[in-house]
C-alpha cells in the first residue's frame, strides 16, 4: 500500500512520461476495448466454424390426440420421443472454405486493432509534445510578464519624478495586458489539449514529465496494417468464392434416427402400432442447374477481389511516400533547429543590449518591447522546434509501422 502510494505521489509531482501513458492507453483506450472485444467474437465465429465438421444429435418428442373423428387403424392418443444423430459426409468443400474465410477476418480485426492502437500512439504522441510545446511558450510568457512587470514597475517611479510621461507607463502597462491576455488563452489551450490526452490514454492526465525518442530512421518497414487490413479482406473474398462452388459439386449426408412409441385408447378397431424404430437415411443431391446464379455470384465476389487489389497497391504507394516525408521532415526539423537555436542566441543577445540601452533612456519603449517579443518568440519557437522533431521521429516509426513506444528512451 505504502508503495503504491508513494508512487501516486511521484505521479503527481513528477508527472508522467510518454511511454507510461502509451502503454497504459495501450490496455485502457475505451476504442482499444472495442476492438479487442470485436477480436474475441470473430474469434468464435472461427471456432463455430470449425466445430461444423462434428456430427449433430438432436432430441425430440411429439403428442398426438385424436378426439372425434379417430383415425381407423391408429389410437386415440400417440406419444413419442427421438434421437437423431447426423454427419455430413461430403459437402463440396463449403465448410472449408468457411472455415478459412472466418480465419481470414479474425487476421483482418487483429490487423484492425494493431492498426488503431498505433494510430493512437501517434495521436497521443503528437498531443503529449504539443502540451510541451504550449507550456514552454508558457513559460515564456511568464518571464516575458516577469520583466515587464519589473519595468513597469521602475517606470512608473520615474514619472514620479517626472523623468518620463504616462505614455511610456501606459506602453508599457498596455503591453503587460497583453501578455496576460495570451497567458490566459494559452493556458486554455493547455488545458484543451490535456483533456483531449486524457481521452485518448484513457485516464486523467495531469503533469507530464519530459520523453524523448530514439533517432533511427534506417529500420526496415514492414507492411502497413491497413496495407494488411485489405490482404485479409480479399482473401476472405476469395474462399468465400470458393464456397460457392460446393454449390454444384454432390451433398452427401448421412442420418440415423431412433424413435420410441406410447399408445392410449386403443381397440380392436384403433389397434397400437410399433413401440420402437431405428431409420437408418443417406441424402444424396446435386444442383444440375440454377440458371447461372451462383456463377454470377462468384463472379461479383471475385470482381470485389480485384477492387481491394487497387486498394492495396494504393495503400502501399501512399506508406512508402509517408516514409518518404516523414524522412524528409526530419532533416526540415534539424535544420528548423538550428536556426531556431541561432535566433534565439541573437535574439536574447540584442534583448540585453536593448533592456540596458532603455534602462539608462537611450532607447525607447517600442524598441525595447520589441527586443523582448523577438526574445520570447525565439525561445518558444526553438523548445517547439525541439518537440516536433520527436513527433517527426514518431511520425516515421508509425509509417514504417513500428511501435512508437519501442522507441522512446
Amino acid at each position: 500500500m505504502k508503495k503504491i502510494l508513494l508512487l501516486l505521489i511521484c505521479v503527481i509531482l513528477y508527472g508522467e512520461d510518454l511511454k507510461s501513458l502509451l502503454e497504459y492507453a495501450n490496455t485502457n483506450n475505451d476504442i482499444v476495448a472495442s476492438k479487442t472485444i470485436t477480436e474475441q467474437a470473430k474469434q468464435k465465429e472461427l471456432e463455430s466454424s470449425q466445430n461444423s465438421f462434428y456430427p449433430t444429435i438432436d432430441l425430440g418428442s411429439f403428442y398426438q390426440r385424436l378426439d372425434n373423428d379417430r383415425t381407423p387403424m391408429q389410437s386415440g392418443d400417440i406419444y413419442s420421443g427421438y434421437a437423431k444423430i447426423g454427419v455430413d459426409l461430403y459437402d463440396g468443400g463449403r465448410k472449408k472454405s468457411i472455415i478459412e474465410q472466418n480465419r481470414a477476418l479474425l487476421n483482418s480485426s487483429k490487423y484492425a486493432t494493431s492498426a488503431y492502437k498505433k494510430s493512437l500512439q501517434l495521436d497521443i504522441t503528437q498531443d503529449f509534445f504539443a502540451v510541451l510545446s504550449a507550456k514552454e511558450s508558457l513559460k515564456a510568457l511568464e518571464d516575458k510578464k516577469t520583466q515587464l512587470q519589473a519595468e513597469v514597475a521602475r517606470v512608473k517611479k520615474l514619472y514620479e519624478v517626472g523623468s518620463v510621461t504616462n505614455d511610456d507607463v501606459e506602453k508599457l502597462q498596455a503591453a503587460l495586458s497583453n501578455v496576460v491576455y495570451q497567458e490566459d488563452n494559452l493556458k486554455y489551450q493547455i488545458h484543451a489539449l490535456k483533456r483531449g490526452l486524457s481521452i485518448k490514454v484513457g485516464k486523467n492526465v495531469k503533469n507530464l514529465k519530459t520523453s524523448s525518442l530514439k533517432e533511427s530512421i534506417n529500420i526496415q518497414k514492414s507492411l502497413s496494417d491497413d496495407t494488411l487490413i485489405l490482404k485479409q479482406q480479399a482473401k476472405s473474398l476469395q474462399f468465400i468464392a470458393n464456397g460457392l462452388n460446393s454449390a454444384y459439386k454432390p451433398q452427401i449426408r448421412l442420418e440415423d434416427t431412433y424413435s420410441l412409441y406410447g399408445y392410449r385408447r386403443s381397440d380392436t378397431y384403433h389397434p397400437e402400432g410399433m413401440d420402437h424404430q431405428n431409420k437408418l437415411m443417406l441424402n444424396f443431391s446435386i444442383r444440375v442447374f440454377d440458371n447461372d446464379v451462383i456463377t454470377k455470384q462468384k463472379e461479383s465476389i471475385l470482381l470485389q477481389k480485384r477492387a481491394l487489389a487497387k486498394q492495396i497497391e494504393q495503400s502501399k504507394n501512399i506508406q512508402n511516400i509517408n516514409i518518404e516525408l516523414a524522412t524528409s521532415k526530419i532533416q526540415t526539423v534539424k535544420a528548423q533547429i538550428k536556426s531556431a537555436k541561432t535566433s534565439l542566441l541573437s535574439a536574447t543577445s540584442t534583448y540585453k543590449t536593448v533592456a540596458k540601452k532603455f534602462e539608462a533612456g537611450i532607447v525607447n519603449n517600442v524598441a525595447y518591447l520589441d527586443a523582448l517579443s523577438v526574445k520570447t518568440n525565439a525561445k518558444a519557437q526553438y523548445e517547439t522546434a525541439l518537440n516536433n522533431l520527436q513527433v517527426a521521429y514518431a511520425s516515421y516509426y508509425y509509417y514504417t509501422n513500428k511501435n512508437i513506444k519501442d522507441f522512446i528512451k
